[in-house]
C-alpha cells in the first residue's frame, strides 16, 4: 500500500486524490486539463505510457499547422525584434510567409537572430532585464514549446505550477491556501533563486532535455536559441549562460530545468528524509516549502543551497526567509513572549495568518505593497505620456488598466488594497488633467461631475464561495 507521504507527491499540495477515479486519470486531471491537437495528443499519450521513453522523431509536429497557432497567439502590439517586423505586416503575406518559415525549419536554412535586450525596473529597485525576439523566432520558439509541453507534462510533478497549460498563479495560491490550512505546517521556507533566468547552465539544460528529446533537430533548434546571442546597445554579445525573459521556449525551458533539479529531487527528499509533514509550492523559480518541524526546514535550507549550486544556481540570501508560520505559530509566539508570526510574499500577494470569528485559522492576503507602488509609478508615467488624449480614449484604457488589475488581485479579503489602487488611480488622473494647460480650472467638483460621465470601474473581489470551489 502507497504511504500517505508518498501518496502527497502525487497529488496537488493541498488536494486530495479524486475519488471513485482510476490512477491514470486521476493522475491527467492533477497535472492540468489541457486538450492538444490531435498529433500531439498521441505524443502526450506516449509520454504518459512510457516515463522513460525517448522521441526521436518530433520535428514534423512542427508544420504549417503548428506555425499558424504559434502566430495567432502572438500579441499584435508585442514590441518587434532587431529586424523591426511587426505582426500586421507579416500577416499581409501570412500564408507565403509561414510555408516558407516551415520550409527553412525543416530544411535547416532557419537561423535565429541575436534577441534585442531591454530592461524593465524590478520592485526592489533593480532592473530586469528583458528579451525581445524577431517575430519568426517567437513563432517557431511558440510551435516547439507547444510539442515539449505535450511530452513534459506527462512528466511535470503536482505541485509545479509555472506557465502550465490548464494553470495559473490563481491555482498556486489557492493550492497553498489550503495546505497551510489543513496540513501541520508549523514553518514556511520562501526560496528565493539569485537570478535564474540569467544563471541556467546551457550545456546542463541540453542534456536535461535529451532525458527525453532524442530528436537531433529539435535539440539543434534548442541549442541555437540558446546561444542566439543579445543586441544590446548596438553591440552583440555572447550568451554563455541563461535563457531570456520574453522568449517563448524560456518558460517551458525554466520549467525542465528546475524539473530535474529541484522538483524530482525534493519529492525523493520528502520521501526518505522529511521527518514530519512538508508541502512544496513552485510557480516557475518562485518557491515555498512548509514544514511540520523546525529540523526538517532548517535541514532542508542547508541542502537545497548545496543542490542549487551543483547546478550553478544560488539562493538570494536576503529574500530566502524561513518564518514560523501556521494554525499554532500565533499561539506558541505568544507563550513565548514574541510578536505575531511574521508574513511572506508569494506572487503579488502578502501573505498573513489570521482567525475567523469563530476561531478557525485562515490566510489572509493583500496586495504586495512593492507590486502596488510600482505599478503606479508606470502609470503615472503612463498618464503623463497620455493626458492630451480626448477624454473618452483616457477612460477607456484607464478602465482597462483597473479591470485587469481586479481579475488578479481581486481575491476574497483584498478589498482594501484593491479601494486603495482604484483611488490612486482616481487622483493620478486628476493631477494629469490638471496639467493639460496652464489655465487648467479642474476642481475635485468638476473632476467628479466627469466621472459620472466617464465613469471608472468599482472594485470587486470574487466571492469566496467561488474561491473555495
Amino acid at each position: 500500500m502507497m504511504s500517505p507521504k508518498e501518496n502527497s507527491t502525487r497529488c496537488t499540495e493541498g488536494r486530495s486524490r479524486l475519488k471513485g477515479i482510476c490512477g491514470k486519470q486521476a493522475e491527467v486531471r492533477t497535472q492540468g486539463r489541457v486538450a492538444f491537437p490531435a498529433g500531439l495528443a498521441r505524443v502526450n499519450e506516449a509520454a504518459h505510457r512510457s516515463r522513460q521513453a525517448r522521441f526521436t522523431a518530433l520535428m514534423h509536429h512542427v508544420d504549417v499547422e503548428a506555425l499558424l497557432r504559434s502566430f495567432r497567439r502572438q500579441r499584435r502590439r508585442a514590441a518587434t525584434g532587431i529586424d523591426g517586423v511587426t505582426v500586421e505586416e507579416y500577416a499581409r503575406n501570412l500564408e507565403s510567409n509561414i510555408k516558407d518559415l516551415c520550409e527553412r525549419v525543416h530544411s535547416g536554412r532557419y537561423r535565429p537572430q541575436a534577441v534585442r535586450r531591454t530592461h524593465l525596473p524590478k520592485p526592489d529597485g533593480g532592473l530586469r532585464p528583458i528579451g525581445v525576439l524577431v517575430l519568426e523566432d517567437k513563432i517557431v520558439q511558440g510551435a516547439v514549446a507547444e510539442l515539449l509541453s505535450a511530452v513534459y507534462e506527462a512528466d511535470f510533478i503536482g505541485f509545479s505550477y509555472g506557465f502550465r497549460p490548464g494553470r495559473s498563479p490563481h491555482s498556486a495560491l489557492k493550492a497553498l491556501e489550503r495546505a497551510l490550512i489543513t496540513r501541520k505546517i508549523n514553518w514556511v521556507l520562501d526560496a528565493d533563486i539569485r537570478s535564474f533566468f540569467d544563471s541556467v547552465d546551457h550545456e546542463w539544460m541540453l542534456r536535461m532535455v535529451a532525458h527525453r528529446i532524442a530528436d537531433p533537430r529539435i535539440l539543434q533548434l534548442i541549442k541555437r536559441w540558446l546561444r542566439a546571442g543579445i543586441l544590446e546597445g548596438g553591440e552583440w554579445k555572447e550568451t554563455v549562460a541563461g535563457t531570456p525573459q520574453g522568449a517563448g521556449i524560456s518558460p517551458l525551458l525554466a520549467n525542465i530545468f528546475l524539473h530535474y533539479v529541484f522538483d524530482i529531487w525534493v519529492t525523493k527528499w520528502r520521501r526518505a528524509q522529511a521527518r514530519g509533514d512538508m508541502i512544496v509550492i513552485r510557480y516557475a523559480d518562485d518557491t515555498l516549502l512548509g514544514f511540520e518541524h523546525e529540523k526538517d526546514a532548517r535541514r532542508m535550507l542547508s541542502e537545497l543551497s548545496e543542490r542549487f549550486g551543483k547546478f550553478g544556481l544560488r539562493l538570494h540570501e536576503e529574500k530566502t526567509r524561513l518564518i514560523e508560520f501556521g494554525r499554532y505559530a500565533a499561539e506558541r509566539r505568544a507563550k513565548r513572549g514574541e510578536r505575531r508570526p511574521e508574513t511572506f510574499d508569494f506572487l503579488g500577494f502578502t501573505h498573513c495568518s489570521g482567525r475567523t470569528k469563530d476561531g478557525r485559522f485562515i490566510i489572509r492576503r493583500k496586495t504586495q505593497r512593492k507590486r502596488m507602488v510600482r505599478k503606479l509609478k508606470e502609470l503615472r508615467i503612463e498618464a503623463k505620456r497620455r493626458r492630451h488624449w480626448l477624454m473618452g480614449k483616457q477612460q477607456k484604457w484607464l478602465a482597462a488598466v483597473l479591470r485587469g488589475h481586479y481579475a488578479y488581485y481581486g481575491l476574497p479579503g483584498n478589498f482594501q488594497a484593491l479601494s486603495l489602487f482604484a483611488y490612486e488611480v482616481r487622483k493620478m488622473w486628476f493631477r494629469a488633467l490638471c496639467r493639460r494647460s496652464q489655465k487648467s480650472r479642474m476642481t475635485w467638483e468638476r473632476f467628479n461631475r466627469l466621472l459620472s460621465v466617464f465613469p471608472l470601474p468599482s472594485p470587486t473581489t470574487r466571492p469566496l464561495r467561488d474561491w473555495l470551489a
